[in-house]
């Protein structure tokens, strides 16, 4: 780990002073660091693939601390937010269909959606880029949710559709998972399936992403990474994040691998999921986030000597971040079965990989 730690500081600071690495220096430098990483500075699964091509792929740590089954490269992880990406796709699916308009009140679409002002103001393009106002209630909410009863997205409504916005929408931005909730009910609204089979259909079946999947909680899956929490390093111990988890729904949770997530975002950026002028737009920096820029449920990082789309995700035992660094066209998925405190575990592996291939450090 030492090693590991020592070398990630020499390539930062040849990445600050120097900027003269070539492709093939960038890469070998990433690949040794990953190579010399071990549990439990991180565990989990890291994937680098360039174009068409796989270049990297490691796993690391445990799926199962309990048991010493060890994680595997194609070990199912939760994606956490990086979900959200994947509703903003079956959302703009809608729209090039001419189902949707990005422009109008939802209450167009779900006349009785129990909170007026979002019927009457707040639209789908302020879903997608979280300015609606509407609030976060998975983090509100967390410690009020009977986990195991919460399927069908209209079993969340309780949790957020009579709360009053946290601002005018499109005053400003807010992460909100309750947004993308809407958005899930405006899918099933408009297409006449129910969320999750949307996705099945018309995302994963469409992209080839065989291993992605809605898993009941208390479902037996061969192949799942189990999650352990560090209470994002406050406390020493670790412990099992069955109870911080829901089924998956339009704010996050679905189960893949980092396999279908490449499969995922290789059809997303070569227009086969929704229409090219489309997908532009989605990549596009709409609005000012907290750090980054944010298009249409992805992030689009301009603080760096290249522009980084890609959807991080967090929760109690998940870190994930997917990544793609357009001018190398190199897309990065890192998946971890454990949260770690601010810098460490994935959050590590991340920058490392953004200090060599963006070729230098962040610019805030």
């Amino acid at each position: 780990m030492q090693k590991s730690y020592y070398r990630l500081f020499l390539l930062i600071l040849t990445s600050q002073f120097t900027f003269s690495q070539t492709a093939s220096e960038k890469k070998q430098t990433i690949f040794t660091y990953l190579n010399e990483l071990a549990y439990p500075e991180f565990s989990g699964v890291v994937l680098l693939a360039q174009k068409d091509s796989i270049l990297f792929e490691k796993a690391y740590g445990y799926a199962s601390l309990e048991y010493d089954v060890k994680n595997q490269v194609n070990t199912l992880f939760n994606t956490a937010s990086i979900t959200k990406t994947m509703t903003a796709v079956a959302a703009l699916q809608l729209v090039d269909k001419g189902l949707l308009d990005l422009e109008v009140p939802v209450g167009n679409y779900l006349p009785n959606y129990p909170n007026r002002t979002v019927r009457d103001s707040v639209t789908a393009y302020q879903l997608l880029t979280h300015t609606s106002g509407l609030n976060n209630f998975l983090v509100d909410e967390s410690q009020n949710m009977g986990k195991i009863d919460l399927v069908d997205i209209k079993d969340y409504l309780p949790f957020f559709a009579t709360k009053p916005l946290l601002f005018s929408p499109g005053s400003k931005y807010a992460y909100s998972a309750s947004g993308y909730m809407v958005l899930g009910l405006l899918i099933e609204k408009l297409s006449g399936l129910s969320y999750h089979q949307y996705l099945d259909k018309h995302v994963f079946e469409k992209a080839g992403m065989e291993n992605t999947l809605a898993i009941p909680l208390d479902s037996i899956v061969k192949n799942k990474a189990s999650g352990y929490t560090s209470y994002f390093g406050e406390s020493d111990k670790l412990s099992k994040n069955d109870t911080f988890l829901e089924m998956a729904n339009p704010a996050g949770f679905y189960y893949s691998n980092a396999k279908d997530l490449l499969k995922f975002f290789d059809a997303l950026k070569n227009y086969r999921l929704i229409s090219e002028p489309l997908t532009k737009t989605m990549m596009s920096p709409l609005v000012k986030g907290y750090y980054t820029n944010y298009g249409f449920g992805l992030s689009v990082d301009k603080r760096w000597n290249q522009t980084i789309v890609g959807h991080s995700g967090g929760w109690y035992g998940v870190q994930c971040e997917l990544m793609y660094f357009e001018d190398d066209e190199v897309t990065a998925i890192i998946l971890s079965n454990v949260d770690t405190a601010e810098g460490e575990g994935m959050n590590k592996v991340s920058n490392s990989i953004k200090n060599v291939l963006a070729n230098k450090p962040i610019n805030n």
